[in-house]
């Protein structure tokens, strides 16, 4: 099983899968995927568009259930629904309620997770200054832009502060600044003790990431720390790290 490197000997990982395959009908999309992701650390997975990167990620959230392997969340068998309250989880497609504004949708959210009164309140103002939206508080989420309705679904995902927080193409139609600010806390997040997966096929988003796994037609091809995956593959970008591997498995 391939795994990240980093994890301490003895320890069991923050996330672990484990040979795991998932059919969809008559349609394979992951080919024995195994990859230990440990405690406070950011694991980016590496992959164009189909490669079966959102795939993997609802099985860590324990959205789907693999055909094949097993799935550990903090030392959890994935699915469990009790587990969800522990996991931020942000899709690629927006989960909100347009006819409501941005401040209902969070304090829906919120009072999924049990947040209320005060810290409630206090949680909506520090998830919506982070996306820099606190001046459309009120407005209807139909009327946000495509962008600004990413910004709002980060700060869905951010408002319990998960133990695990996994983000599929998080920053996508957000802007170079705000995408910065963005990472700033991401790094924050971890430092204190947050576990996180992003998945991204932006290749300057990825050498941000602790760990990688690159993954093509549904199979992991390497993993590892960016600047390890660069020095094996004698490639001065990811983006020539990710052919070689991608040839090689080939």
């Amino acid at each position: 099983m391939t795994s990240t490197n980093g994890n301490i000997a003895g320890n069991p990982p923050c996330i672990r899968v484990s040979h795991v395959d998932k059919v969809f009908g008559k349609k394979q999309v992951l080919f024995d995927i195994g990859i230990d992701v440990p405690y406070s650390r950011i694991l980016g997975f590496l992959g164009p568009s189909g490669s079966g990167k959102t795939t993997l990620v609802k099985l860590i959230a324990g959205i789907d259930a693999s055909t094949r392997g097993d799935v550990y969340l903090l030392d959890e068998k994935m699915p469990k629904l009790d587990m969800m309250s522990k996991i931020g989880y942000m899709a690629q497609s927006d989960a909100l309620y347009g006819e409501l504004t941005a401040e209902e949708n969070l304090q829906f959210f919120a009072s999924m997770y049990r947040l209320s009164g005060t810290r409630r309140k206090q949680r909506i103002e520090e998830v919506m200054q982070l996306v820099d939206l606190s001046g459309h508080l009120k407005k209807q989420v139909k009327l946000y832009s495509g962008g600004m309705k990413r910004r709002l679904s980060l700060a869905i995902a951010l408002i319990h502060e998960p133990p695990v927080l996994i983000l599929d193409e998080p920053t996508v139609g957000i802007d170079p600044v705000l995408r910065r600010s963005v990472w700033e806390e991401l790094y924050k997040l971890s430092r204190s003790g947050t576990t996180i997966i992003i998945t991204t096929h932006v290749m300057d988003e990825a050498e941000k990431c602790d760990g990688l796994g690159m993954i093509r037609d549904g199979r992991l091809i390497a993993s590892g720390s960016p600047e390890k995956l660069k020095k094996a593959a004698s490639s001065d970008t990811l983006e020539e790290a990710f052919l070689f591997y991608g040839g090689a498995a080939r």
